[in-house]
């Protein structure tokens, strides 16, 4: 072949322009096309909104094709933008299956480990245990995502999860920690003031922010009280501290009540139908199969496990 035909090999170029991309540029297209949404994408990539549009310029430029329809409702992947996602999950998953080599070299558990979950089980529960965690493991540092948000393990955006449900992605494992129930609680002197409820409406509650109106809590209040909240918060942490401070009535998993400062309110037998229908839940640790064996999470994973299984027991 001659130099001149080599310049025209459409593929030779194309792997000379793949060998040259910067891989987050590359993050930045999977996560637009997983999201449909810049603002969407941005949290994903601990990156603002500018700065994803510039790398999907960026990487369009540098194939040389559009890979998405800009809309007033979002981006919209083009012909040449779909073709070339799977390649680009290949892409992720090598990368992910090459950090998990380079961790095997560890001869102890060393390095950085990131966990995300729910800011209520994180705030409450595994910030407090972590001078726990580093007296066995002094060389290991934790970075915490409190979010409500899930991160994709399977790309290496976390490399723990701890999630109220449980995955179905066959590329990650999954230990349920505990099952357990939403009470209403409340300070113990706004709790002595209501005694035995038999009538929801004659407490003060503290309801959910409308973007989590579909969550099984709040969906039971809706259901059940038949007045509006006094309080309406998508902070969990805002919605402990009200009810500590005797603001009202709110509905917790069991075993945040002894570390918030709560008592379980009672509910009369007339309430036996409200009470039999008080949300249930799970929560699950959840991490990329592939990453299992790398000894900084296997230090994490059972850590949390005996940690998270004794409050929520």
């Amino acid at each position: 072949m001659g130099l001149q035909d080599r310049k025209a090999d459409p593929a030779r170029a194309a792997r000379a322009r793949v060998e040259r991309l910067d891989w987050d540029l590359v993050r930045g297209f999977l996560a637009v096309a997983a999201t449909g949404r810049l603002a969407a994408a941005a949290p994903r990539l601990g990156a603002d909104v500018s700065t994803v549009s510039r790398r999907i310029e960026r990487l369009e430029a540098e194939l040389g094709v559009p890979l998405f329809e800009r809309g007033a409702t979002g981006m919209t992947l083009t012909a040449a933008g779909a073709r070339l996602v799977p390649a680009a999950e290949a892409m992720a998953r090598a990368l992910g299956e090459l950090g998990v080599a380079l961790a095997a070299v560890e001869a102890e558990a060393t390095g950085v480990v990131r966990l995300t979950g729910p800011p209520g089980v994180i705030e409450t529960f595994v910030a407090p245990a972590l001078p726990r965690f580093y007296a066995r493991h002094p060389r290991v540092a934790v970075e915490l995502d409190a979010s409500v948000g899930y991160a994709d393990l399977t790309r290496g955006e976390a490399d723990l999860a701890l999630r109220v449900a449980r995955p179905a992605s066959g590329e990650l494992v999954a230990q349920r920690l505990v099952a357990t129930r939403s009470l209403p609680a409340a300070s113990p002197a706004y709790a002595a003031t209501l005694g035995t409820l038999t009538d929801l409406a004659a407490a003060r509650w503290i309801g959910w922010g409308h973007d989590l109106a579909q969550i099984p809590e709040a969906r039971w209040l809706a259901t059940h009280v038949a007045v509006g909240p006094v309080l309406r918060t998508s902070s969990f942490s805002a919605q402990l501290g009200a009810a500590a401070s005797g603001v009202g009535v709110t509905l917790v998993p069991a075993p945040y009540l002894p570390r918030a400062g709560l008592v379980p309110v009672r509910l009369g037998r007339s309430l036996a139908r409200a009470k039999a229908a008080l949300p249930a839940g799970e929560l699950w640790l959840v991490g990329a199969a592939a990453h299992r064996r790398v000894p900084r999470i296997v230090a994490l994973w059972d850590f949390l496990v005996d940690e998270l299984t004794q409050p929520w027991a």
